[in-house]
């Protein structure tokens, strides 16, 4: 990968989010636990630069750091690193010019040139502020090349006629209509589609006619097999009515101690599947083996995480998902907030 530097000239001094962005940056935080909200950098990097005008300068970054207690130079990295992060800034409209070889082959190599022409170098933004472009490596759309991506939109089927005319309606401020610029539908063949053309087939007509057949057979019912046990429940299933003496009956070969069950109102249980690694399911078995708080899993012991692993048959699971370690956070956290 060539060497990516950020503009710190062009950048200014100081960086803000639009408050219109906030719900959505409050969106991307909540997806992830107590802890982990670093994990939302590159959703923040890319909602602060379509708030910088397109590109992140460095306070953007500093903000984004900010926001999600990462020291500057974790921050910088990814910014550097994904190419979808433009580190100088770009013009209203930027266009990103797929040359990889499906786009090449199909006449990008024209499309390059329109950009040299009516643009300029690659990343150099026009006098008036409209325009900039790059070449990029694949987008994604070969069964449409060339094309295109402008902004967040694509622009397909181009020939550099039609490709000029786009960027003409852009530097004009007239309103452009993205995907393919032929007369063909998405992706279906040039020309129109020749297969799959009969109306009947999308019109309800067939369906209806097959819900109209009169005394249609009923599928005679599999015949039970006989002298052969039930079929075992698969594991990670949630169990109906479980008693203690299923638990006592299930942990009978099961290595370790159980954990003390606890009888918790429900005003006083905690959401465990803020845990990583603890699903719906996970959490219904723990509930019914007593389990109801962080604190009792933050308690567990090594001969209780041995039978806890052995009664859900998760080998190795709750160590190397810190179950532990993130139960003792999440109570702490909650200790903190009383």
């Amino acid at each position: 990968m060539a060497l990516r530097r950020f503009d710190l000239e062009a950048g200014g001094e100081n960086f803000a989010f639009d408050p219109d962005t906030e719900p959505t940056i409050e969106f991307w935080l909540g997806k992830y636990p107590a802890g982990r909200k670093q994990s939302a950098v590159i959703p923040l990097l890319w909602l602060a630069q379509k708030d910088n005008g397109g590109w992140l300068s460095e306070p953007a970054m500093r903000t984004v750091a900010d926001r999600l207690e990462m020291p500057y130079i974790r921050v910088y990295e990814v910014a550097t690193f994904y190419t979808m992060f433009k580190l100088a800034p770009v013009g209203k409209h930027h266009v990103q010019l797929c040359g990889t070889t499906p786009c090449m082959l199909r006449g990008a190599e024209d499309l390059k040139k329109v950009c040299q022409r009516r643009i300029g170098k690659p990343m150099a933004v026009t006098d008036d502020g409209k325009l900039s472009w790059e070449e990029v490596e694949c987008l994604g759309a070969c069964v449409n090349a060339p094309m295109v991506q402008i902004n967040e939109d694509y622009f397909e089927d181009l020939t550099p006629e039609s490709f000029e005319e786009i960027i003409e309606k852009l530097r004009n401020g007239a309103d452009v209509e993205p995907g393919p610029q032929t007369d063909r539908v998405f992706s279906e063949p040039t020309g129109g589609t020749d297969v799959l053309t009969d109306p009947a087939l999308f019109d309800g007509s067939r369906a209806a006619a097959l819900a109209r057949v009169p005394n249609a057979p009923e599928e005679p019912p599999e015949p039970e097999a006989k002298g052969e046990p039930p079929a075992e429940p698969p594991t990670n299933t949630v169990r109906e009515e479980v008693t203690d003496d299923d638990v006592e009956r299930d942990a009978a070969e099961i290595s370790g101690d159980r954990p003390e069950p606890m009888d918790v109102p429900h005003s006083r249980r905690d959401d465990l599947k803020q845990i990583r690694g603890i699903g719906p399911v996970n959490e219904a078995q723990l509930n019914d083996l007593g389990i109801f708080t962080f604190a009792q899993i933050a308690g567990w012991t090594g001969s209780n995480v041995e039978w806890v692993e052995g009664y859900l048959s998760f080998p190795g699971r709750i160590g190397r998902e810190e179950w532990i370690a993130q139960a003792r956070q999440l109570a702490g956290q909650k200790d903190k907030d009383a």
